[in-house]
């Protein structure tokens, strides 16, 4: 039988989370920081930072088992249909070559029509991937993106070694849960993992679902955070919580870009405004759970807001779509490395069509897919803001 080392689960040897918490569990990857979650102590933000979306272990070793203990915590609503366990993928020198879930875990209960939650406590389990080359070799092992992980042991048959960031150009981005990967099925199938890989750059996603909501703690985290290319895509969830008018938007996605700037003064920044979203295209949040949909399948979402009120300041994404623009090209004349990209320009009319988004708000993996892919060629390939620096 192989005998397998442990290996301390230091912070050299995750890449994407910006802060580990070691607690009584084992290690808590965040994708926002401490002090972050003291201000904005929401529970909506609190469980989508703490999923791991874009974080992954990056090992140099000839190992050929890596084994990893890890206590998941999973999101269930009642009345809807049981969502998948999320999936650890390991990757060899780039290449995906397994998959896999950890049994046991916490479920967090939610009740969509109250709001109430119930956490449901479960044990650890242990994912194991074995008859690796018998090479040296990088090896990523990429934490799900839809459920928090914490890790608790990582073991392997030999010696592993941090790989040093430095030799890509790192991608910061922040969006909701498209970006965060709703409805994707494995965490290098998000778009956002899926844009980076194809561009050869290094992802630090904050993506977090329902919470793009242009909060300045975010923004001085972004400022704050080591950085080639920024991206920042808003307004689906502003439009969706209905937490602002055309007024307070404006001066939100000023004081955003201001603050980022103030850390990455000269990095490129590409604003990305909301994919098309049919329910809220032209009618106004507060969207909401579609009760005809509950124990019928996929929950869907609905849009319940007045268009008639939008000429008083509520928002839609056209709407949206418009501000965004104008308050780019008229900042561009002093920013010139910020640039504009139209989210339909990555899910349009057309995509809707042919691949309709299966609960009214969030892209089906297929269309993950194709996002990721137009990103790559619009943002970093030839012409692409963020291809001005690589």
């Amino acid at each position: 039988m192989t005998s397998l080392t442990p290996t301390p689960l230091t912070d050299d040897l995750v890449h994407g989370a910006l802060e580990l918490e070691r607690t009584p569990r084992g290690v808590q990857p965040h994708r926002l920081p401490a002090w972050v979650r003291r201000q904005l102590p929401d529970p909506q933000l609190l469980m989508a930072e703490a999923q791991p979306s874009g974080v992954r272990l990056v090992l140099r070793t000839r190992a050929t088992v890596v084994e990893l203990d890890a206590h998941p915590t999973r999101l269930a609503y009642v009345g809807g249909p049981a969502r998948p366990a999320g999936v650890y993928e390991l990757l060899v020198d780039g290449e995906v070559v397994a998959g896999a879930t950890v049994d046991g875990g916490d479920l967090l209960l939610i009740d969509p029509v109250t709001g109430g939650r119930e956490v449901r406590p479960g044990e650890p389990g242990t994912v194991a991937f074995t008859g690796l080359p018998d090479r040296d070799k990088t090896v990523e092992l990429w934490l799900p993106h839809n459920e928090l992980a914490t890790l608790v042991a990582l073991r392997t048959d030999a010696p592993v070694h941090p790989v040093p960031t430095g030799d890509r150009p790192v991608w910061l981005h922040h969006g909701s849960s498209i970006s965060h990967g709703s409805n994707a099925t494995t965490p290098t199938g998000t778009w956002p993992a899926l844009a980076a890989r194809a561009a050869g750059v290094d992802l630090v996603n904050l993506g977090f679902g329902g919470s793009a909501l242009l909060d300045p703690q975010t923004a001085r985290t972004m400022r704050d955070t080591p950085a080639d290319l920024i991206s920042v895509k808003m307004g689906i969830n502003i439009v969706n919580g209905d937490t602002m008018r055309l007024r307070t938007f404006t001066a939100a996605v000023h004081g955003f870009l201001d603050t980022i700037r103030d850390g990455h003064p000269r990095t490129p920044l590409l604003v990305v405004s909301p994919l098309l979203c049919p329910i809220h295209e032209d009618t106004p949040g507060p969207g909401a759970f579609d009760p005809s949909s509950f124990g019928s399948g996929p929950v869907r979402f609905m849009a319940t807001g007045d268009p008639a009120e939008v000429p008083a300041g509520r928002l839609t994404l056209t709407v949206v779509r418009d501000e965004l623009r104008r308050i780019v090209t008229q900042r561009r004349q002093e920013d010139p490395l910020l640039g504009y990209l139209d989210g339909r320009e990555l899910y349009g009319a057309d995509d809707a069509a042919a691949h309709p988004l299966p609960d009214a708000l969030h892209p089906d993996a297929a269309t993950h897919r194709v996002v990721g892919e137009r990103f790559a060629r619009l943002a970093f390939g030839p012409g692409g803001v963020l291809a001005s620096s690589r």
